[in-house]
C-alpha cells in the first residue's frame, strides 16, 4: 500500500526535522510514500479569515491531484494543514452548491473522497504498533514523556474525525509506549498553545506555553512529545524568553517521530535534533 504524502511549506522550513525523522522512521516501520507532486499551500494560516470558499478551495485542489496521481489516501503530517484538508472535506460533503462550485473551479469532480490520514492514525494500528515493538534497537525507557497533541489535531472533532478520543487522544502515548517510552497521565493533552498568536499577542502565549510546560513537569515528565510543528516551535523558543524573565525552563520539545527514529536505531546524527532550541540529546543518554 502507497500513501500521498503531503510535503507542505511548513515540512520545508521550520518544521523540516519533523519531515526528515518522519522519512526515517515510515522507511524502517515499512510504510510506502510518494510525495505530492503539484501541490499548492493549504491556505492554512490565514484563508479561512478570508472566505469559506478559499478556505475550502485550496485543500481540495490538492486532494484533486491526489487521485490525479493515481492515489486514493494521503499522509497530512502537519497539524494545521490536516485540520484544513479535513475541514474542507465536511464542509464540501455538506454543501452541494459549494462543491459544485469548487469542482468547477479546481476542474475535477470528486466521485469518491480522498482518505486524508494523520502519521499518529497510521502508526498506532495495531499492525504498526507490532512492527514498532519488534524494531527497538535503543532502550530509552528512562525517558518519562508528556503527548501534547494540540489542539487543531482533534478538533473539532465532528470535522476532523481524527481517530482517537478528542478530550484525552491516546495514539501519541501507545506508540511511544510501543518503543519502551513511558508516558505522563496528565490534564494539558489537548490545550492551545497559542500558536497562532505568537506575534500578535506574545504575552497571551507565554501563559498558555507555561501553564503546558508547567503541568507537564508536575506531572513528572522530563520532555514533552508534540506531532504538530508550530507547536514544537512555540514550546521550544518560549521558553528562552520566560528564561528572561525569571524562570527555570529547559524542557526538551521533541517531535515523536523523533524519539520513535531514535529508539529504532537511527543515528542522532541522521536526524535534526540540533535545530531544537533547547537541547535535548543530553537527556536521551542513559545514565
Amino acid at each position: 500500500m502507497k500513501y500521498a504524502l503531503f510535503n507542505s511549506c511548513s515540512l520545508r522550513a521550520s518544521g523540516k526535522d519533523y519531515y526528515q525523522s518522519l522519512l526515517r522512521l515510515f522507511e524502517i516501520v515499512g510504510i510506502e510514500t510518494e510525495e505530492l507532486k503539484n501541490w499548492i499551500c493549504c491556505g492554512s494560516t490565514i484563508a479561512h479569515n478570508a472566505s469559506v470558499m478559499l478556505a475550502d478551495t485550496l485543500p481540495l485542489k490538492n486532494l484533486a491531484e491526489v487521485q490525479k496521481q493515481g492515489s486514493d489516501q494521503i499522509i497530512v503530517p502537519c497539524t494545521a494543514c490536516y485540520n484544513r484538508f479535513k475541514v474542507a472535506q465536511y464542509e464540501d460533503e455538506g454543501d452541494s452548491r459549494l462543491k459544485r462550485e469548487i469542482e468547477k473551479i479546481i476542474d475535477h469532480k470528486f466521485e469518491k473522497p480522498v482518505s486524508v490520514l494523520h502519521p499518529l492514525e497510521i502508526l498506532s494500528t495495531d499492525e504498526n504498533l507490532s512492527k514498532l515493538k519488534s524494531k527497538v534497537r535503543r532502550d530509552l525507557s528512562h525517558l518519562t514523556v508528556a503527548s501534547y497533541y494540540g489542539c487543531l489535531l482533534v478538533r473539532p472533532h465532528k470535522e476532523t474525525g481524527f481517530r482517537d478520543d478528542p478530550e484525552y487522544p491516546m495514539s501519541m502515548d501507545r506508540i511511544l509506549n510501543a518503543v519502551g517510552i513511558k508516558t505522563t497521565d496528565w490534564s494539558h493533552k489537548v490545550d492551545c498553545c497559542g500558536g497562532s498568536l505568537s506575534l500578535t499577542r506574545p504575552d497571551v502565549v507565554l501563559k498558555l506555553t507555561t501553564k503546558i510546560i508547567d503541568d507537564a513537569c508536575a506531572c513528572g515528565a522530563t520532555a514533552i512529545s508534540v506531532p504538530c510543528s508550530f507547536c514544537q516551535l512555540n514550546l521550544d523558543v518560549r521558553q528562552d524568553d520566560l528564561n528572561r524573565l525569571g524562570g527555570n525552563y529547559h524542557v526538551p520539545i521533541f517531535y515523536f517521530s523523533e524519539l520513535l527514529s531514535l529508539a529504532l536505531g537511527v543515528p542522532e546524527s541522521e536526524l535534526m535534533l540540533n535545530k531544537h532550541f533547547v537541547e535535548g540529546e543530553k537527556l536521551l543518554v542513559k545514565v
